[in-house]
């Protein structure tokens, strides 16, 4: 079966339809976090460290990093991204030895970002447009790592599924015309917000088994895609993810540090045979147990606490 493999300094993690489901974290982006925005642009790094440490611990198993920045004194990101991308990258590679995924528009920002990150980082992304295929295939090859193809092109991001899956192929195809093997391409096939259309969720669990079983290649999505604008987020979110690891989706791109996602996708990889004696369910869950008890522990002795208090004569 297709295996995509990333590595960090020490670790290596694979992506793969017989792997357990690959949780990348989102959260160091600046894409709508106007408090970490400004904080890049002051070069104050402290959330940054907070984030990385925090989606590790939470179960992430690969960092996405994104610099994009509009800095209110240079607002050209071909200028600022590819510095700010060597920091962050610089910085979370010290504080945390898991992958990374290097995000960006920016090919100029994915290169420095190529150039300073040890292992085998996923590069995020290229699409189906001629531009960034001519620029980021040689890239790719160059460096010899996997990258994220989005299934969109010239003609923007249709709504038709297949459409989108010609658009996957196009790239699988172009990218083996650079020696690039499909096993090192991580298809995302885009998902729409399930609020604005309603097949949105159908189309991608059958997009994601085609280009499985036709293509030949992982997948991934950024998954609060599809609960966006409607309430309860998270709970449609943590209901998505395991139908589309039961459709084949190999990863994501989301926020670790929620539990109920988490729990879903462990949940999922428990039924479907990709978590060995159920270890990773039972540790953890034992641990939320044992947190439980321990706040129990801690309500009670201030139940008795104030039965006393309330008892003791004045």
């Amino acid at each position: 079966m297709t295996k995509t493999v990333l590595e960090s300094l020490n670790k290596t993690v694979i992506i793969g339809h017989d792997e357990p489901f690959c949780v990348i974290g989102e959260r160091i982006n600046p894409t709508g976090r106007k408090k970490l925005a400004a904080e890049l642009e002051a070069e104050i790094f402290d959330t940054v460290r907070h984030d990385a440490l925090h989606q590790v611990s939470s179960g992430a198993c690969v960092l996405d990093i994104n610099a994009g920045v509009v800095y209110n004194t240079n607002p050209n990101p071909n200028e600022t991204e590819p510095i700010l991308m060597e920091k962050l990258i610089t910085l979370v590679q010290t504080v945390v030895d898991v992958p990374l995924c290097i995000d960006s528009s920016v090919p100029a920002a994915l290169e420095a970002g190529l150039n300073v990150t040890k292992g085998r980082p996923l590069l995020n992304s290229v699409t189906g447009e001629e531009e960034r295929l001519e620029v980021l295939l040689p890239l790719v090859k160059k460096f010899n790592v996997p990258v994220v193809a989005i299934s969109n092109d010239d003609t923007g991001i249709s709504e038709d599924p297949d459409i989108r899956f010609a658009v996957a192929k196009k790239i699988v195809q172009r990218a083996s015309d650079f020696g690039i093997p499909a096993n090192d391409i991580v298809v995302d096939p885009l998902v729409m917000p399930i609020g604005a259309m309603a097949t949105a969720g159908q189309q991608v669990f059958k997009l994601v088994k085609r280009l499985r079983e036709e293509l030949k290649v992982n997948t991934t999505c950024g998954a609060s895609n599809i609960s966006f604008g409607l309430p309860n987020r998270h709970t449609i979110n943590a209901t998505f993810l395991p139908m589309a690891i039961a459709s084949g989706m190999s990863s994501a791109i989301m926020n670790p540090t929620n539990p109920d996602e988490m729990s879903a996708i462990l949940a999922a990889n428990l039924l479907m045979n990709k978590d060995a004696n159920g270890s990773k369910w039972i540790k953890n869950n034992r641990s939320l147990d044992q947190k439980t008890e321990s706040n129990g522990s801690i309500g009670e002795r201030r139940r008795r606490g104030d039965r006393h208090r309330r008892s003791s004569p004045r």
